[in-house]
């Protein structure tokens, strides 16, 4: 069937083709940025809280506007949100935020892992010099592998899922944000998660707290 019979019986059918939305690209990889090992081996488990982290930037879609973008520091023992920023752009100075709002929640980060895609902001000099800085060691994943950061992918999906409820965007950058930290802030509090026992993040690292002290004490 040749395409201009297709578009007559589209049109006498009443029948209208659907545009998908492209998608917006927050990866951007430097091919010219030196080689990062992967150091998870998409193991996205740790024994104790701020050994291993995941990190990505998502984007936040507005209506008629320019959008927004948040970068984040994920526990992988907790899937505590350690760390997060939000921005009207993706340079690197939103991950080295996000970064340093992390390195602020645990006091230091010295000896984790912090994982995250080829990004050029992860990638970076500058990124490098921060972790360098706050003895954080590097990991990265394969180059167009999401399944190789699928924890923070997974994240990015939950947050998005139950922010926008379905629709497409944000009717403006202020409700972006609003929306944004009351979820995040829920999302450590409260949130509960099936692989912590029911637990929120900040919930099952105090239990694991407990945990340690009393194992102390009775050694």
């Amino acid at each position: 069937m040749n395409h201009k019979r297709v578009g007559r019986l589209m049109r006498e059918h009443r029948i209208v083709g659907v545009h998908l939305r492209r998608r917006h690209r927050t990866t951007i990889a430097d091919p010219g940025a030196p080689r990062v090992a992967d150091l998870l081996g998409r193991d996205f488990t740790a024994a104790a809280p701020n050994q291993k982290y995941v990190g990505d930037i998502t984007y936040l879609p507005v209506t008629g506007g320019r959008p927004l973008y948040l970068a984040t520091v994920i526990d992988l023992c907790s899937r505590r949100l350690a760390g997060f920023a939000i921005a009207e752009h993706m340079r690197t100075e939103l991950v080295l935020e996000a970064l340093d709002d992390a390195e602020r929640t645990r006091g230091s980060l010295a000896g984790a892992i912090f994982h995250a895609d080829h990004g050029s902001q992860y990638t970076s000099n500058a990124f490098a010099a921060a972790c360098a800085r706050a003895g954080v060691r590097r990991s990265m994943a394969a180059i167009g592998s999401s399944a190789d950061n699928a924890a923070a992918e997974a994240f990015n999906a939950t947050f998005k899922r139950e922010t926008l409820q379905g629709a497409s965007a944000w009717p403006n950058a202020h409700q972006a944000r609003l929306d944004a930290f009351a979820w995040l802030t829920r999302y450590n509090t409260r949130r509960r998660h099936s692989r912590l026992g029911q637990r929120s993040p900040l919930a099952f690292e105090m239990a694991l707290h407990r945990s340690s002290t009393t194992l102390a004490q009775a050694a």
